[in-house]
């Protein structure tokens, strides 16, 4: 209720979300910067204590709007408004996802969810939270900055691309998500609107609004999450308990998406995304519905990533650390897709 989160919010923006940042130690911040504040940079063979790292974070400019400058508008939903923005500290380009309190119903929850996920998610392939604000009237985020989802990258294309970089895209989603899997996370929410690219053609899964920490798999949990379009039968038929399918039946959709040029399942109400699907997978029965389920994930286990499809990419993208690129491979390069209208290219890719 609006009230039990009036009392719990505050307590966990002040106690818990000061401590997000668990910053490297050899973290730096320009000397510029510093000489600015009358400060001083220890050399790289005196890092900081996690102690002094938080200390001395607030000293520094972290956790305070002044910090950074907004630039552009990038979206806004109902309780959230996303700006481009730049750093001050390192001059990079930041995005800046500023939620309104004063929506009590709903911010709270989905921002304390993605805050409380999100700082223990590191890795390649999922966005990186920065910093977080916290003032009287919002709640700031600041991501790292990807100039376009994976919808906005398929527009440019005009939907035709290259089966290389298809396989490439369908290898980073796999990658991240079987990292928040791993550690018992399902994001909920898959759809190409959060799935952001950069320049270099690197993928990042991004908006865990609606991710949960699952402690068992059939946990019940809402059954209204998950855009239409990649939202698994059962869900759609009203089940709550699911576990890692029902992102799993997300990312089937998106392969075909970026394969076909076109949505698997692009259904305009629950019973027409559930003809749809029907009418293509056939129409399950009370005696083989698990069967019917069984089948469909089949394919979309844990070793997804060790499939044949994959074994263009080379063997080295199976053993990389889980901070490390793809494209630090010169195996994984992007090639120009056939439909792309963009004057602007990916450095890596091929002509």
């Amino acid at each position: 209720t609006a009230g039990v989160l009036c009392c719990f919010y505050p307590f966990v923006c002040v106690q818990d979300l000061n401590k997000r940042l668990s910053l490297p130690a050899d973290i730096r911040i320009p000397d510029s910067y510093l000489e600015k504040l009358q400060l001083s940079s220890p050399s790289f063979d005196q890092p900081l204590s996690r102690r002094s790292r938080r200390a001395s974070l607030s000293e520094i400019g972290f956790g305070k709007l002044e910090t950074y400058v907004k630039l552009d508008k990038l979206g806004e939903g109902t309780y959230a408004t996303v700006f481009k923005g730049r750093s001050k500290l390192t001059d990079n380009l930041v995005a800046l996802k500023e939620i309104r309190l004063e929506h009590e119903e709903g911010a709270p929850c989905t921002a304390i969810r993605e805050v409380s996920l999100l700082k223990d998610l590191k890795h390649a392939n999922i966005v990186t939270l920065h910093d977080i604000i916290h003032t009287e009237k919002s709640l700031t985020l600041v991501f790292e900055y990807l100039d376009k989802d994976l919808k906005q990258y398929m527009d440019d294309c005009g939907n035709i691309l290259s089966m290389q970089n298809v396989k490439i895209f369908l290898f980073q989603i796999l990658r991240g998500l079987a990292y928040c899997h791993k550690r018992k996370v399902l994001h909920r929410d898959l759809k190409p609107q959060n799935l952001l690219i950069n320049d270099r053609g690197e993928l990042k899964l991004a908006d865990f609004g609606l991710a949960r920490a699952k402690s068992v798999p059939t946990k019940t949990y809402s059954n209204e999450v998950v855009t239409l379009w990649y939202r698994p039968p059962d869900v759609l038929l009203g089940s709550s308990e699911y576990s890692t399918q029902i992102d799993m039946w997300g990312v089937g959709c998106i392969f075909y998406e970026m394969a076909a040029g076109r949505p698997l399942f692009p259904g305009s109400t629950v019973e027409d995304e559930l003809h749809l699907i029907f009418r293509l997978l056939g129409t399950p029965t009370e005696d083989n519905w698990e069967t019917y389920i069984l089948n469909i994930f089949l394919l979309l286990n844990k070793d997804s990533m060790r499939q044949p499809y994959f074994r263009s990419l080379g063997p080295r993208v199976h053993t990389l650390p889980e901070s490390i690129s793809i494209f630090t491979l010169k195996e994984v390069q992007l090639q120009r897709d056939p439909g792309y209208r963009n004057s602007s290219y990916p450095e890596s890719g091929e002509e």
